[in-house]
């Protein structure tokens, strides 16, 4: 039975992506040895890298002033290195409160810096973005979370801001094109669109950088990962190897306009089923706030009881990772850059089956 993966992370990947990321791990390149044996201080690594980065900058048309970075720790380590790198003790930092993983980032900043949450929709359990204003002129920076994995909602369009974005972008990361100029630094966990749990890439303009005071542990320092391309210690190599095959499959696949076009079809599909159909009604009710990454939906009222029949069923024609999150209940589908429009239209049919069959 075909298997549908709308796990919320880690994530699908490319088929074309797991079949050369495999032969890698026995036999890399016809050498002999896996891809996990070799230094990666060699060339074959080495030249791993490079690709990597250039695909990066490539696909995000990156300037000149702009470094990648491949780092350890996921994005929950990120939420503690960017206000430790980027904001001087008494500078204030702005922060939007969106969701839980915005909620995490906020605890870890207020350790560095002052924090201004300028907007939060927590008291409504974070079923829609804010409207954003009060961003002061004086913030170092202002923090976004592009995407709420566990909500679905999604900032559609980034506001507009006198001081420079920081975004966690780890679920929607090369989903769709951005404006590179409008952000000071971006930083992604890659088990959802860019490769396997292990690595998260950083983004960061140079002159970000460098202004604060206070001693960074070496390992800390975002100076020290460009300085040594990444390289400061032992980097996570296969990690780093399936997200360069990726970004190969993104550019292959009609780039980050390509990857737009795609999500955009497949989330009207199932939204779309989701609002048509009377035994569901999707969590974020707003349109304008809904996230082409993770459809999250319940069981309508009056049929509340149906909802572990329905995974039942779900589970039973292949499809796996539809749980919600346990703080929204019901189901999420998360339909990142590789899954195809097909699993998405088998999930469509079973609701829509699923409904006749209850309601007969």
């Amino acid at each position: 039975m075909k298997q549908h993966n709308f796990s919320a992370g880690p994530a699908i990947l490319p088929a074309a992506v797991l079949k050369e990321a495999a032969k890698a791990v026995v036999n890399y390149q016809g050498m002999g040895l896996s891809l996990l044996e070799l230094s990666h201080r060699g060339p074959e690594f080495t030249a791993i890298l490079e690709e990597a980065n250039a695909l990066m900058r490539e696909l995000l048309e990156l300037p000149e002033d702009y470094h990648v970075l491949w780092m350890s720790g996921g994005a929950s380590s990120q939420f503690f290195l960017v206000p430790m790198n980027l904001l001087k003790e008494g500078e204030v930092a702005a922060y939007t409160d969106t969701g839980t993983w915005a909620d995490k980032a906020i605890k870890e900043a207020k350790a560095f810096g002052k924090v201004e949450v300028i907007a939060s929709s927590k008291p409504e359990n974070y079923t829609y973005l804010p409207k954003l204003s009060n961003i002061s002129k004086e913030a170092k920076y202002l923090h976004l979370t592009s995407n709420n994995t566990i909500y679905g909602t999604q900032w559609a369009k980034f506001p507009k801001s006198l001081v420079p974005l920081v975004c966690d972008m780890s679920s929607d990361f090369l989903s769709r094109p951005i404006d590179i100029h409008s952000f000071g630094l971006i930083y992604a966990g890659a088990q959802k669109n860019l490769g396997p749990a292990g690595v998260t890439a950083v983004i960061v303009r140079e002159d970000m950088l460098g202004t604060v005071d206070r001693h960074l542990p070496s390992m800390l320092d975002y100076r020290n990962f460009i300085k040594e391309n990444s390289m400061y210690n032992t980097p996570p190599v296969y990690p780093i190897y399936v997200s360069m095959l990726t970004l190969r499959w993104i550019k292959k696949n009609g780039g980050l306009k390509g990857m737009q076009r795609k999500n955009k079809a497949k989330a009207a599909l199932l939204y779309q089923e989701i609002d048509r159909n009377p035994l569901f009604k999707a969590v974020v009710t707003n349109p304008a706030d809904r996230s082409l990454m993770n459809v999250c939906f319940v069981m309508a009222e009056g049929y509340e009881g149906l909802e572990k029949e329905f995974l039942q069923v779900c589970k039973a024609n292949g499809m796996s990772g539809l749980a919600g999150h346990r703080s929204v209940g019901g189901f999420r589908a998360s339909i990142y850059n590789a899954m195809p429009k097909s699993s998405v239209q088998a999930l469509v049919d079973l609701m829509a089956d699923f409904a006749r069959k209850k309601q007969a």
